[in-house]
């Protein structure tokens, strides 16, 4: 494993490791910091601030407007309006999504910005961040854009003399909060399908990582979203976040983020007004790879599947199990494999692995690979910080490791891969199930029967089949059991944010029924 560029996080440090330079571009300027609210960028109500830090370093990027429960009420009220007296909801479908593929156009125009402000923020890679995040981005409006104008109902066939159909109508103000690992896809993830609906919102972003919220707040605004549609009110969980869970003037919910805060959101929503809530949380998946596998794809697979994103993802798959067969090849071949990995400055476009996004991550991943040490599971790379400055972890392969152990049960979200091995399909099928999380899975094989049985047995939210991570604006993602409920993506997505009322009518004197 390689570390470069990591020691102060600056440009010039990168631009010693060669390549030109080695930074993607110059730091992107920090245009907006405050709340926007009704149209408009404002200070919180409290005068407050707090500070957004890069990982790089643990420097200062810049001072935020911190948010609590009178701005969200503000915010809220806005949202309210223009729901219940703006033209956004009243829109044809295919005015909304008009309007909705000019934003897109302009995130697209603004990529470049937008990359850095994301990577700078989060420390991710940057050449990553402009290919996915950003992509994904916009390809997220300019789906649900298309979608805007194709929200029907049905024609009921009803036992008696009546004739009924269904509408799908907006659900009214929806609260979104979003985490800190993907804020720009996270963002359009659910705004694009609220937008679609017609709802209006109140947008969270996490403390973490609240720059690009703020910048499509003001692309928003320049495409042509009325006042009070999109609202983005920065601020802390405890605060902000359950002001919006709790308030009762809020529709519904939609979060990302921790099984725990996940909890409290649906509390907040039993003991305020029973706003339908929809959750994606954490999980500890599995990717199983069989004999027949080819040892470098499924190296590749596996590499990816843990250590993109420096780990930061919910459906890292932490959990490698490996057929006896293939253990020894893949090990070996692993191990080879992690010597040409780099980490260090995500703006050095050599680098595979940037920072962890702040101290607190950093800590609790150092935390869990001290925890599997001391259990016995033996370090096959990596496990230790690097860098003399900022939140570098050298991505961690443990061996020797059993089911019971902490790094093998709980989510961990950073770059740790635990290693296992099994006999038999039976056997893999038991313990991929052996979690208290259901949210993504992985298979690798070139048995098509193996391949459909595991499909069809892990109990899991999205089931991968000789690739991971292959998301899609047009493929549903959410969990099963402690993972959550309710799906972000594909036209299933819109579902949350619509609520679906029955029309009947009395039919009298017709020719049939």
């Amino acid at each position: 494993m390689a570390s470069e560029g990591n020691g102060d996080g600056s440009k010039e440090r990168a631009a010693e490791n060669g390549n030109g330079g080695g930074v993607c571009m110059e730091m992107p300027e920090i245009r907006y910091t405050k709340l926007f609210i009704n149209g408009a960028f404002v200070d919180a109500v409290s005068g407050k601030t707090f500070e957004t830090r890069d990982p790089r370093t643990g420097d200062v990027i810049a001072s935020i407007a911190e948010g609590d429960k009178e701005d969200v009420g503000l915010a809220v009220k806005a949202a309210r309006e223009a729901f219940d007296h703006g033209k956004w909801p009243r829109m044809p479908g295919s005015e909304r999504g008009r309007i909705m593929m000019k934003y897109a156009d302009l995130v697209e125009q603004h990529a470049e910005e937008l990359t850095l402000l994301e990577s700078l923020d989060a420390g991710k890679p940057c050449m990553a961040t402009r290919a996915v995040d950003i992509g994904t981005s916009v390809r997220s409006l300019r789906y649900f854009a298309g979608a805007a104008d194709k929200i029907h109902g049905e024609t009921l066939k009803m036992s008696r003399q009546f004739q009924g159909h269904t509408l799908r109508e907006p659900m009214g103000v929806a609260g979104l909060i979003i985490p800190w690992n993907f804020p720009a896809i996270m963002f359009f993830a659910k705004v694009a399908p609220a937008l679609a609906a017609g709802c209006t919102m109140v947008v969270k972003p996490a403390e973490q990582t609240p720059l690009s919220a703020l910048y499509f707040a003001h692309l928003a605004e320049q495409a042509g979203v009325p006042d009070g549609v999109i609202n983005v009110v920065t601020g802390f969980g405890p605060t902000a976040g359950a002001a919006i869970a709790s308030h009762m003037d809020v529709d519904m919910v939609s979060f990302t983020g921790s099984t725990a805060v996940g909890r409290l959101i649906m509390e907040a929503s039993a003991r305020s007004n029973l706003k339908p809530v929809s959750l994606e949380l954490g999980g500890k998946s599995p990717l199983i790879i069989f004999d027949d596998a080819d040892v470098d794809i499924a190296v590749e697979l596996a590499i990816s599947a843990n250590f993109f994103n420096k780990g930061e993802a919910c459906i890292a798959a932490s959990r490698v199990y490996l057929q006896e067969g293939i253990y020894d090849r893949f090990v070996k071949k692993l191990a080879q494999r992690m010597e040409s990995w780099v980490v260090g400055d995500p703006f050095d476009p050599r680098v595979n692995q940037g920072p962890q996004v702040d101290k607190a991550q950093y800590e609790r991943v150092l935390n869990y690979i001290d925890h599997g040490k001391r259990e016995g599971a033996t370090v096959l790379t990596g496990g230790k910080p690097c860098g003399q400055r900022g939140y570098y972890i050298e991505p961690t392969v443990f061996t020797d490791v059993k089911d019971d152990m902490i790094i093998a049960k709980e989510e961990i979200f950073g770059p740790v891969m635990c290693l296992m091995k099994f006999t038999t399909v039976e056997e893999a099928i038991a313990r991929a199930n052996n979690t208290r999380y259901g949210l993504a899975a992985g298979v690798v094989t070139k048995n098509i029967d193996v391949a459909n049985r595991m499909t069809r047995s892990i109990r899991a939210g999205v089931v991968w089949v000789n690739c991971y991570f292959a998301m899609d604006s047009d493929c549903p993602f959410g969990g099963r059991k402690m993972s959550g409920f309710g799906k972000d993506d594909g036209m299933h997505a819109l579902d949350k944010f619509l609520a679906v009322k029955a029309v009947v009518t009395p039919v009298y004197d017709s020719p049939w029924l």
